[in-house]
């Protein structure tokens, strides 16, 4: 993304003439240079989806101006759902874990080298296996009991967490635990999961080994929001390997773990940059 850019601007209405004039005169009228632009128009739902990144044209705008006007006026004249992000602000982030760790490390590595623009604020787990590791990176570690007869007990820490600490997205590193309903209620459109792409075919605890078996020749992984039904919220991004006749279950678990940590890293990434849109039970990305 250019270093110029202080804000995004992300908007859905109902599509119709006239939505992109109107927004570029608001941004210019606020003293606003447009330094990327994407839109779409989806002709299924006939909705119409944007995505701008602004800068100070020069070098100051009107931000409250621009805010109080767009929302009194050219909002609701299009219909419009819309939010203005400040670029400068990190998304605060709580990781959630279980047992394998190969995406939670990833996500480490990559907030602490700066590649992807979040700040992880807890990292909460029904296991002490990541504990250490966690400790050292500096971030607060939290402990759940895990299993459905504590599921309330351990999403009522999660939620405190959430509001406590000003959590805008919760990110599932493979945190093998069933969310309620209306827990991802509450939080649609800010929970982002990562899993293999053998469902529905491979179901249960050994899926590569059932891959195995049957010679898959690919290995895939989604990563998407977390909605009240199970693996099937919104897809975001989905990530493929090619797998050998002469690879073992080893191998293949070791593949599925790498196109794991990146397809998870892209969605974040994506997200954090204000890229995702919701478009009912699909996205809008704009790359």
């Amino acid at each position: 993304m250019h270093k110029s850019v202080s804000h995004i601007l992300n908007l859905s209405c109902p599509d119709q003439p006239g939505i992109v004039a109107a927004v570029a005169k608001s941004l210019f009228q606020a003293g606003f240079n447009i330094v990327e632009s994407h839109q779409f128009g989806d002709p299924d739902s006939g909705q119409f989806f944007m995505r701008v990144a602004l800068a100070p044209a020069a070098g100051q705008a009107a931000l409250e101006e621009f805010e109080d006007s767009f929302g009194t006026s050219i909002a609701p004249q299009f219909d419009m759902q819309w939010r203005l992000f400040n670029k400068a602000q990190r998304p605060r982030t709580i990781i959630l874990v279980s047992k394998f760790d190969h995406c939670l490390v990833d996500l480490l590595y990559r907030s602490e080298i700066g590649s992807l623009d979040m700040e992880i604020a807890a990292i909460v787990s029904n296991h002490q296996l990541a504990r250490k590791r966690i400790e050292a990176a500096n971030i607060p570690f939290h402990l759940v009991q895990g299993g459905r007869d504590n599921r309330e007990n351990d999403e009522a820490v999660i939620a405190q967490l959430i509001e406590e600490q000003n959590i805008e997205l919760i990110v599932l590193a493979r945190y093998m635990q069933i969310l309620s309903s209306p827990f991802a209620e509450r939080y649609a459109g800010r929970i982002i999961n990562i899993h293999h792409s053998f469902l529905p075919s491979f179901k249960g605890a050994v899926p590569y080994s059932r891959a195995y078996e049957r010679g898959v020749k690919m290995i895939g992984a989604t990563a998407h929001f977390v909605t009240s039904d199970l693996d099937e919220g919104p897809i975001i991004t989905q990530g493929v390997a090619d797998i050998r006749h002469d690879m073992s279950v080893d191998d293949l678990i070791d593949v599925g773990r790498d196109v794991e940590r990146r397809t998870l890293a892209r969605a974040i990434r994506l997200y954090t940059q204000r890229r995702v849109l919701l478009n009912g039970i699909k996205t809008v990305v704009f790359e």
